[in-house]
């Protein structure tokens, strides 16, 4: 495929999604689009089924991601319309890893804590990604918050390992990552988004509940010991 060819396919592809672009209503003076507002509903419903340990959660996931690819974009937030097409390919991985657990034939993954050896090297990559990509941002976009936008990206990526292995730690990271991103979103005006993440904040309260109730014996101790 030519440039030129290629060019005319994403320009024919923006055609095909400029209806959810549309203003569905108007919250605060903000128009909010369809994006949003599906978003909105596909996210609370997957960070549900997440709290519940329901395998769903990945398909639906999968589905905000693409939402939010073109949600994000639109409002300059890059590092977090290019986080979606990541957890696409995570979303995979833990579906496979929910239903299979240590390979085919084996039972579900269950709840567990995250060892000593996982934190070292998730807390490495965090810092070292975000900072990474707050200079990638900041030189190469027109990114109006480069270092928050890298941090929310660093944050979630950690969280969404720990989901894919069910750490209960994972609801941990997923708290702080939202912490910053309800007055994130609402800066960047998607005011639905952000109150969609102060739900998230509650649900994740849940979860970390739930996971911490179906938490296997023996696994408190494991963890740290590694």
């Amino acid at each position: 495929m030519t440039i030129k060819e290629a060019g005319v396919s994403l320009a024919s592809l923006s055609g095909v999604l400029d209806p959810l672009r549309q203003p569905l209503f108007t919250l605060l003076d903000t128009p909010v689009s369809w994006t949003e507002v599906l978003g909105f509903g596909s996210g609370a419903l997957c960070v549900w089924l997440v709290a519940r340990q329901r395998t769903a959660n990945w398909p639906i996931g999968i589905a905000n991601n693409l939402l939010f690819v073109l949600l994000f974009t639109d409002s300059g937030l890059y590092a977090d319309a290019g986080l979606q097409i990541v957890f696409i390919s995570l979303a995979a991985y833990g579906w496979w890893t929910w239903t299979h657990g240590g390979g085919p034939g084996s039972p579900g993954q269950e709840v567990g804590r995250t060892s000593r050896t996982e934190w070292l090297w998730l807390c490495a990559a965090g810092v070292v990604g975000t900072l990474a990509l707050t200079v990638l941002l900041d030189r190469q976009t027109d990114s109006t918050v480069p270092f928050w936008d890298a941090l929310t990206t660093g944050l979630s990526l950690m969280a969404t390992y720990g989901q894919c292995r069910k750490r209960l730690e994972s609801w941990w990271l997923w708290i702080a990552a939202d912490v910053v991103y309800v007055p994130l979103y609402a800066y960047k005006e998607l005011y639905l988004t952000s109150l969609l993440y102060v739900g998230f904040l509650a649900l994740c309260c849940v979860g970390l509940r739930d996971w911490r109730r179906d938490l296997v014996p023996g696994a408190r101790t494991a963890g740290a010991m590694a």
